[in-house]
């Protein structure tokens, strides 16, 4: 696996290349200062209409170990593991998260989904978003505000044993290459020593409106 470094280090739109051989990862560290990252992230905390799901695995009913919240455009309608989600108008401040990332990586959104990980407990399991809706080729728009997290990525094949892992720096972009998600599952585990709170943005585009 090798690591690029384009642009000038420190800058908003300093990036790295991770290869990961069958796909590719674009990392922008600094893609929002320390300052506006905070600021985003209290705002997104206190002005999001945060829900907590459940799914029915297996017959018994398990309750999200986080808060969520899907926005996008009219009609961008998503759903995982038997989850419908229920869709939120834009919100400006989304909006303006939106824009710039756009920006950064050159791709067009027209949906997120919000995770507000309130302290290391809240996670999230092994998963690609390969859903039918994001298309055959889905490029996915992360963004990281709060606490640093580790994520961790594996391939699907159970014969692979490669693994990557990637902190998740407070002001952070990825951009999930078209190809990671047909192979490669990624999880944010628990952390029990973590008290902070962290928000991601995974900004997505729904084919099927």
């Amino acid at each position: 696996m090798q690591n690029d470094l384009f642009q000038t280090e420190g800058s908003s739109d300093t990036r790295y290349i991770h290869n990961l051989g069958d796909a590719l990862i674009s990392e922008y560290p600094s893609a929002f200062n320390s300052a506006e990252a905070t600021a985003y992230l209290d705002c997104l905390i206190n002005e999001t209409p945060w829900r907590q799901d459940a799914l029915w695995i297996a017959g018994k009913k398990r309750i999200l170990p986080r808060l969520q919240c899907w926005m996008g455009d009219p009609g961008a309608s998503y759903k995982y593991s038997g989850l419908i989600l229920k869709l939120e108008n834009w919100s400006r401040l989304v909006l303006s998260i939106k824009t710039r990332v756009e920006s950064l990586t050159n791709k067009k959104f027209n949906s997120v989904l919000l995770n507000y990980y309130r302290n290391g407990l809240d996670s999230v399991s092994w998963h690609a978003d390969d859903e039918t809706e994001l298309g055959s080729n889905p490029i996915i728009g992360s963004v990281s505000f709060g606490v640093e997290r580790t994520l961790h990525f594996r391939p699907k094949s159970k014969t692979d044993s490669r693994k990557f892992i990637l902190k998740q720096r407070h002001g952070s972009v990825l951009l999930m290459g078209e190809t990671l998600q047909h192979n490669w599952l990624h999880q944010l585990p628990k952390e029990k020593t973590i008290k902070e709170p962290r928000i991601n943005l995974t900004f997505r585009y729904i084919y099927q409106l």
